[in-house]
C-alpha cells in the first residue's frame, strides 16, 4: 500500500528524534506498533469475515467453476482429447472401404463392356474375311450375309 524505503524511514525517524525528543520516543513506537497491530488485527478479522460471508453465500463454488471453464490449458485439453477419442473411433474401412469396392465394381463393369465390344469386333471382321475369300463368281450361290455395323 505505501511504499515506504529505508532512506524514508530514516528521515521520518530523525524528524521524530527531532519534534519527539529522545526521552518519549520508544513510548511514542510502542503506542505507534500497538496502533497498527491493532488495525491489522481488525482488516484480518473484516477479510475472514468477508470470506465466511462469500463461503455462505456459495461465492468460492461459483468462482472454482468459473476458473475451470475458463481455463484455456483445460479446454486445449479437452479438444485434444475428444480429437484423439474421434481418431479411435474411426474405420477407415466403412469410408474408403466402401468407395473402393464402388470403383472396383465399376471397373470390373468397364472391362466387361469393353471385352464384348472387342469380341463383336473380332467376330465382325471375321465374317468380313470370311465374305471376302468365299468364292463370289459361283452361279445360284447367295451373297455373303453382312457384319452388323457398330454404333
Amino acid at each position: 500500500m505505501f511504499d515506504l524505503g529505508w532512506t524514508e524511514l530514516l528521515v521520518i525517524g530523525v524528524v521524530a528524534l527531532i519534534v519527539v525528543g529522545p526521552k518519549d520516543l520508544p513510548k511514542m513506537f510502542r503506542t505507534l506498533g500497538r496502533f497498527t497491530g491493532k488495525l491489522r488485527g481488525m482488516a484480518r478479522e473484516f477479510s475472514r469475515a468477508m470470506e465466511d460471508a462469500a463461503d455462505d453465500a456459495g461465492v468460492k463454488d461459483v468462482a472454482k467453476d468459473l476458473k475451470n471453464v475458463t481455463n484455456p490449458r483445460k479446454m486445449g485439453l479437452d479438444a485434444l482429447d475428444d480429437a484423439a477419442n474421434s481418431f479411435k473411433k474411426w474405420d477407415p474401412d466403412s469410408e474408403t472401404g466402401k468407395l473402393a469396392k464402388d470403383r472396383a465394381d465399376a471397373a470390373k463393369k468397364i472391362h466387361e463392356a469393353t471385352a464384348k465390344k472387342e469380341q463383336a469386333k473380332r467376330e465382325s471382321e471375321a465374317a468380313a474375311q470370311m465374305a471376302e475369300s468365299a468364292p463370289a463368281s459361283e452361279p445360284g450361290a447367295e451373297p455373303a450375309p453382312e457384319a452388323p455395323k457398330e454404333t
